[in-house]
């Protein structure tokens, strides 16, 4: 059994870099909130965030094959080739970065990926295990927002590579005890400032900051918000679900109320297709309301 875990750990280097990292400061996290009587942690946001992140890895792994197999396809529409190894990998983290931010957009404006998505947002509470509270079904997702980097020259498995570094990132900012990161880091970098508001229920904070490395992406595209003194993070959904502990319903919950919205009775097509691919709260009938109306309301 030992030698198995060994052989798996040397196969997949980035798990067992991260890993002890990861067991580390979650610790730390862990007992400094206990200490200090912040309630961060509970035994049950914790424990559904892991069954969450395992869930997306088996699945993961299951396409992986097929995902690099379509992937590659494109190889045969590559456009340029880049060469120099240092432009490489710096040109693929710029661009698999940005593209993340537009898969992250959509997934935020287009109801059927909020879907797949929401699993990461459904959690009350906010910490380092929040990061790993993955959106189940997004291997089905992410693949074909990077097949642009495919068309640009660059090799299907350093992408994959790329994006699970830029991940490991992503995952660190799920903080509470870093308030602010210095001023030049919090105008290029993603902190845990700027992904706190992300985070949040709050009308003010919807639909912001969806860069994962980047910050600029969101200052750039209309995005960004800051993390306003006046305005607390309430961590969660604007509804969050009846049954947040459920192994299932936690994942399928958001393709339920999907469900029964698109079949309402008295819905036309039209009302069926806006429910599917309009933003999150639209509703033909006024019932609910997304993240831009609400904004609008005094």
């Amino acid at each position: 059994m030992v030698e198995a875990i060994q052989v798996y750990l040397q196969d997949n280097w980035l798990l067992a870099i991260s890993t002890p990292i990861y067991t580390i400061l979650i610790s730390l996290e862990v007992l400094l909130s206990t200490y200090q009587k912040l309630h961060y942690y509970s035994l049950k946001e914790t424990l559904i965030n892991f069954w969450l992140n395992i869930a997306n890895a088996l699945l993961g792994l299951t396409v992986k094959a097929t995902v690099l197999i379509i992937m590659g396809w494109f190889v045969q529409f590559q456009l340029i080739h880049v060469s120099h190894p240092v432009f490489y990998w710096i040109i693929l983290f710029f661009g698999l970065d940005f593209l993340f931010y537009l898969e992250h957009r959509s997934e935020h404006y287009c109801r059927v990926l909020w879907a797949v998505h929401v699993t990461h947002h459904s959690s009350q509470e906010y910490n380092l295990t929040t990061g790993f509270r993955s959106s189940v079904f997004r291997p089905f997702v992410s693949f074909w927002f990077f097949i642009p980097l495919v068309i640009f020259g660059f090799n299907p498995l350093d992408i994959l590579l790329m994006d699970a570094v830029c991940q490991i990132y992503g995952i660190m900012v799920h903080t509470q005890y870093i308030k602010k990161m210095p001023a030049w880091f919090e105008v290029f970098m993603v902190s845990p400032s700027h992904h706190r508001v992300h985070h949040a229920s709050n009308i003010t904070y919807l639909d912001k900051n969806m860069g994962m490395v980047l910050i600029i992406w969101d200052r750039l595209l209309g995005t960004y918000q800051d993390e306003l003194v006046e305005e607390p993070v309430v961590y969660g959904l604007t509804k969050n679900p009846d049954k947040p502990y459920h192994p299932l319903h936690i994942i399928f919950h958001e393709w339920n109320n999907l469900l029964k919205d698109i079949t309402k009775v008295g819905t036309t097509f039209k009302d069926k297709m806006n429910y599917i691919f309009n933003a999150p709260g639209w509703s033909h009938d006024g019932s609910s309301k997304t993240a831009k109306q609400l904004r609008k309301e005094p």
